[in-house]
C-alpha cells in the first residue's frame, strides 16, 4: 500500500486526532474525521483543518488507514464491519480515573490494544501515537533525513501493518522504532521511560504541556534513544494507576 495514495480515517477529534489531521493533510493525505457527537459538530473544525467530516462508520469505511484515537473506555463503540481487513492505528492510553477499572488490564492479562485486536478481531491493530503528548506530535515533525528527526515506537502483531503504519510516520515527520508485536505494546504505555518524557526539553513538565494555549517546542528525540529506553522499559504495576 503507498501512504501517499491513502485516505485516512480518524475516529476522535481531541488532541491527538487533530494533530494527527494537520499532519496528514500537510502530507497530501485526504482525511475523514469522526467523533461521538456526529459530523455537524466538527463542521468548523474540519473547514479549518482543510478535512471531511463524517461518522465513525464513514471514517472506517473511507479510511485505507484508520486512526482509533478515542477514550480507551469506550473502544467497544468503534464500528466492526466497516474495519475488517483494515489496519488500524490505536492511540488509546489507560486512566483509570476517566475510564473506569478494567479487570484485565489492572491485573496485566491483557495490554490496551489487546482489547482493541480483540474487538475488531478481522482487522490489523497497530499501536502508535500513544506515547506522545499532542503539542510535541505536532511541533517535532521534521522532513525525511533531518539531523534533529525525532522517532515513536510501533507495535503490531502483523509486520506488513507495521511496515506500512511506519511509512506513514515518515510521511508524517517521524522516524519509527519498530517494536514487535503487541505483546510488547506495553514497553511505550503510560508509566514506561518512553512515555512523553524523552520529548520534554529540559525544565518542562507534564502539567505545562498539558495545559490550555501552552506550545512547548519539544524536545528532538531520535530513534536511537526511543530503541534504547524501550529496551530497557520495566513495565509498572497498571493495578497502581491513577487517574
Amino acid at each position: 500500500m503507498s501512504v501517499g495514495m491513502t485516505t485516512l480515517g480518524i475516529i476522535g477529534s481531541g488532541n491527538i486526532g487533530t494533530v494527527l489531521a494537520k499532519l496528514a493533510v500537510a502530507a497530501g493525505i485526504d482525511v475523514v474525521l469522526a467523533n461521538s457527537r456526529g459530523p455537524e459538530s466538527l463542521r468548523e473544525k474540519a473547514a479549518e483543518l482543510g478535512v471531511r467530516a463524517g461518522t465513525a462508520v464513514e471514517a472506517a469505511e473511507a479510511g485505507d488507514l484508520v486512526v482509533v484515537t478515542i477514550p480507551l473506555g469506550r473502544y467497544a463503540e468503534v464500528p466492526v464491519e466497516p474495519l475488517a481487513g483494515k489496519i488500524v492505528i490505536d492511540t488509546m492510553n489507560y486512566y483509570p480515573g476517566r475510564d473506569g477499572r478494567i479487570e484485565e488490564l489492572d491485573n496485566e492479562t491483557v495490554n490496551t490494544a489487546d482489547l482493541l485486536q480483540r474487538h475488531l478481531p478481522e482487522s490489523r491493530t497497530v499501536k502508535a501515537f500513544n506515547n506522545i503528548a499532542m503539542v510535541h506530535l505536532l511541533n517535532l515533525a521534521r522532513p525525511a533525513g533531518a539531523d534533529d528527526r525525532s522517532a515513536l515506537p510501533v507495535s503490531g502483531n502483523d509486520a506488513e501493518a507495521r511496515k506500512t503504519v511506519i511509512e506513514l510516520l515518515d510521511k508524517l515527520g517521524w522516524d519509527a522504532v519498530d517494536v514487535g508485536p503487541l505483546s510488547e505494546s506495553w514497553r511505550h504505555e503510560r508509566e514506561t521511560a518512553v512515555y512523553v518524557d524523552p520529548y520534554l526539553p529540559e525544565g518542562s513538565s507534564l502539567e505545562r504541556i498539558f495545559g490550555e494555549g501552552y506550545n512547548d517546542p519539544g524536545k528532538p528525540a531520535p530513534a536511537a534513544e526511543i530503541e534504547k529506553l524501550i529496551a530497557t522499559a520495566h513495565r509498572p504495576p497498571v493495578k497502581d494507576l491513577q487517574a
